[in-house]
C-alpha cells in the first residue's frame, strides 16, 4: 500500500511519530531543503497540518537521509531489527494484523535458533557439505563479530558494535560473499536470540519510523516506499518476487552452483532450493556476477550470460544499457526496481479480477499456493483490489502458478501455448479500453517506452487523438453530454473545439486537451489564444460558455500563474491524473448520476482532493 494511502487512513496519533522523524530531519536542512520549504510555505502549522500527498512528497525528498536514521538503530543489538526488517519485507507482509505479526516473528526466532544450532554443527563436522573455504569464511567472520562485540567488555563498558565497526562487518560479509541469512546466524552465534514482546516490538518500529499501527483495527501497515528502502539497506536488491522470477530462468546445475555457495541442501527439489536460495536473501549482483558461473568463467563469457537472460529468457526487447558486466547487473536491477514502483497494473484492473475468477475456478488449489506463498492471513485472498494493496499484479500471480497447471488453465481457456504461457494469459485478459484510461497519464506525457512495457502499441502521431478521445470517454462515464453533433456545427475550418459538453439551456462547457513530452506545460499565450477563439465562436451562436477547461497531464509554476491572472477567461486547469482520480472516485459513488459540473467552477488548478471529498459525502 502506497504511504499516501496508509496515511490517509490513520489518525494524528498513528502517524505522530513518523511525521517527527520527518520533522527532526527537516530541522537539519537536508539537501532538498528548498523544495521542501516551497512545500511547507503555505502551511501555517508546519508539518501536522500538511496534507497526506504533500507528505509523501516530503518522504520522497529526504529518503537518503531518512535511510540514514534506520541504519544508526542497528548499533543496538539487542533491538533484532535485522530479524523483524526481514519479516516485514518479505512480499505479502506489508499489511499485517498483530497476532499474524507476532505468529510470524515466533516462527522466524524457533527456525533461527534450530539454523544456528545447524550451522555450529556443519563448521564443526568434518563431514559436513560447506567447503573449506567456505569454513574458513565464516570462521574469520565470526571471529570479527565477537572482537567487535565483547571488546567493550574486556573495557567495562555495556557490549555494543559501534558505527564505525558496523560499517567494517558489511563490508567484511559483502567482501565474502555471504549471504544475508548467512550473515544473520553468525551475528546470533555472537549475540544470543532472545524473545521480544510484540507489543514492544510494533512499539519500537513504529517509533523509528519503520511501521504505522491502527490501534481501532489492530494492524500494521508497511508503506511500499518503506519497504524498498528498507530492503535495499539489508542489500536486498529487488523483491522477492522478481527474484523467484530470474532463478526460475536457471538450468538445475545454475540453481545448484548458488545452493553449494550458500550451505543450501542440494538433495532438495530445484522449488525448495529456489526458497531456500530466497530465504538467504542472496543479492542479485553476487548470484549473476559469481555464483551462476562455472569455475574460470572468463567476463566476456559472463556479460553474454547477462545479455542472453535479459534477451532470450526475460523475453525484453530492449537492448540491455551497460558496456561492463556491473553496468549490465545494474541496469537489470534498476528495470525490476521501475517495475516495482509503476502503479500500473498490465492488464486492465477489470482483468485482472476477471483472471482471478478464472484461475480459482480451474486451479481451485491456488488459493492456498498464493496464500502460503505471500504469506497472507486473510483466507480468500483472489481479488484484485485486495492483492493490489499489497502490491502483488498479476504477473506475480501467474509466476507461481506450476508450469503444468499453466498448460491447463491455457487448454480450458481456449488460450494458445505456442511461445510463453504467461504473456499469452496476460494477452488475453487485456480490456483495450480500461488498460487505455489505466495509461491515460502515459499517453498524455506521450512516453512512447512506458506504454510498450504495460502492452500498448501506439505510433507517436496517434497518441494525441487518443488522449482527446479517452477523455471525451471520461466526461461521458461522467454522465455529462459530450454532444458531438453540436460541436461539428459550431467548428469551423479556423476554431476546432475538442470536447464540447452541453449543459442544456444553451449553457456549455469547452474543453481542449494538450499532449507534452516534457513535464510542466508552459504555452499560456498561445492556448489562451485558442480558448478565446473558441468562447467567441460560441458566443456568436448565442451559447453561453460556463466554463472553457484545460486538460494536460502537467502544468508549470509560470502556466498557473498567468492563468490566475487573466482576467478575459473563465478558465480552469486539470491534469491527466486529477482527472482520472476524480473519475475513479465518482464511480465508487452510488448516489451520483451526473458529476455536479459546478464543482469545476472553483480552483485555477482544479484541487482533486477538494472534489473528491465532495462527492464522497
Amino acid at each position: 500500500m502506497k504511504l499516501e494511502k496508509i496515511l490517509d487512513n490513520l489518525g494524528s496519533l498513528e502517524k505522530n511519530s513518523f511525521i517527527k522523524i520527518i520533522d527532526i530531519i527537516i530541522s537539519k536542512k537536508p539537501k532538498n531543503i528548498k523544495i521542501i520549504d516551497k512545500i511547507l510555505s503555505s502551511s501555517d502549522k508546519g508539518l501536522k497540518s500538511v496534507d497526506s500527498h504533500n507528505i509523501a512528497t516530503i518522504f520522497h525528498l529526504i529518503e537518503d537521509e531518512f535511510a540514514e536514521t534506520i541504519k544508526d538503530e542497528f548499533v543496538d543489538t539487542s533491538s533484532q531489527l535485522d530479524i523483524l526488517i526481514d519479516i516485514i519485507i518479505r512480499d505479502g507482509n506489508n499489511i499485517m494484523k498483530q497476532d499474524w505479526f507476532s505468529r510470524l516473528y515466533e516462527t522466524e526466532s524457533k527456525n533461527l535458533k534450530k539454523r544456528i544450532s545447524e550451522l555450529q554443527t556443519s563448521i564443526k563436522s568434518e563431514k559436513s557439505d560447506i567447503t573449506g573455504e567456505r569454513k574458513r569464511d565464516y570462521t574469520i567472520y565470526n571471529s570479527c563479530i565477537n572482537t567487535a562485540y565483547s571488546n567493550d567488555i574486556l573495557n567495562n563498558r555495556e557490549p555494543k558494535i559501534t558505527d564505525d565497526e558496523l560499517s567494517i562487518l558489511l563490508t567484511l560479509a559483502k567482501e565474502l560473499e555471504l549471504s544475508q541469512e548467512e550473515t544473520k546466524l553468525i551475528n546470533y552465534i555472537v549475540v544470543p536470540v532472545k524473545q521480544l514482546d510484540i507489543d514492544s516490538i510494533i512499539n519500537n518500529l513504529k517509533n523509528i519510523g519503520v511501521i504505522f499501527f491502527s490501534k481501532k483495527y489492530n494492524t500494521v501497515y508497511i508503506a511500499d516506499e518503506l519497504v524498498r528502502m528498507l530492503r535495499k539497506i539489508r542489500g536486498k536488491e529487488i523483491a522477492d518476487k522478481y527474484l523467484r522470477r530470474i532463478l526460475r530462468l536457471l538450468s538445475g546445475p545454475e540453481i545448484n552452483l548458488i545452493a553449494k555457495k550458500h550451505n543450501i541442501d542440494r538433495k532438495l527439489s530445484t522449488e525448495d532450493k529456489i526458497k531456500g536460495i530466497i530465504k538467504e536473501g542472496i543479492s542479485l549482483t553476487i548470484i549473476l556476477s559469481s555464483d551462476v558461473h562455472k569455475e574460470g568463467s572468463n567476463l566476456t563469457e559472463k556479460k553474454k550470460y547477462i545479455n542472453e537472460l535479459w534477451e532470450k529468457s526475460l523475453n525484453l526487447k530492449t537492448p540491455l544499457k551497460g558496456t561492463t558486466l556491473e553496468d549490465k547487473i545494474f541496469h537489470l536491477i534498476k528495470y525490476f526496481e521501475n517495475r516495482e514502483k509503476d502503479e500500473k497494473v498490465g492488464i486492465s484492473i477489470d482483468g485482472y479480477e476477471k483472471l482471478l475468477i478464472d484461475l480459482n475456478e480451474i486451479l481451485p488449489k491456488l488459493n492456498k499456493q498464493i496464500k502460503e506463498a505471500f504469506e497472507l492471513q486473510d483466507e480468500y485472498i483472489l481479488k484484485s483490489e485486495f492483492l493490489l494493496d499489497y502490491n502483488i499484479k498479476p504477473r506475480d500471480i501467474l509466476d507461481l502458478v506450476p508450469q503444468k497447471d499453466l498448460l491447463t488453465f491455457c487448454k480450458e481457456k481456449g488460450i494458445k501455448t505456442r511461445g510463453d504461457e504467461i504473456l499469452n494469459i496476460l494477452d488475453n485478459y487485456k480490456d483495450a479500453e480500461n488498460l487505455y484510461l489505466e495509461n491515460y497519464e502515459n499517453i498524455g506525457f506521450r512516453n512512447v517506452n512506458a506504454l510498450k512495457e504495460n502492452g500498448i502499441t501506439i505510433k507517436e502521431s496517434e497518441l494525441g487523438i487518443k488522449f482527446e478521445e479517452l477523455t471525451k470517454n471520461v466526461f461521458e462515464k461522467l454522465g455529462f453530454n459530450v454532444d458531438e453533433k453540436l460541436r461539428k456545427k459550431l467548428n469551423t475550418k479556423k476554431d476546432k473545439m475538442d470536447i464540447l459538453i452541453n449543459l442544456n439551456n444553451n449553457e456549455l462547457i469547452i474543453i481542449e486537451c494538450k499532449t507534452i513530452k516534457e513535464s510542466g506545460y508552459n504555452k499560456f499565450s498561445s492556448v489562451s489564444r485558442q480558448l478565446k477563439s473558441y468562447y467567441e465562436l460560441a458566443k456568436n451562436n448565442n451559447f453561453e460558455v460556463r466554463k472553457l477547461l484545460l486538460v494536460a497531464p502537467d502544468f508549470s509554476d509560470e502556466f498557473v500563474e498567468d492563468c490566475e491572472l487573466d482576467v478575459e477567461l473563465d478558465l480552469s486547469l486539470m491534469t491527466a491524473s486529477s482527472l482520472i482520480k476524480i473519475f475513479e472516485s465518482f464511480k465508487k459513488t452510488n448516489k451520483l448520476e451526473q458529476f455536479p459540473y459546478k464543482l469545476l467552477m472553483r480552483d485555477v488548478l482544479i484541487n482533486e482532493d477538494r472534489i473528491i471529498k465532495a462527492i464522497s459525502k
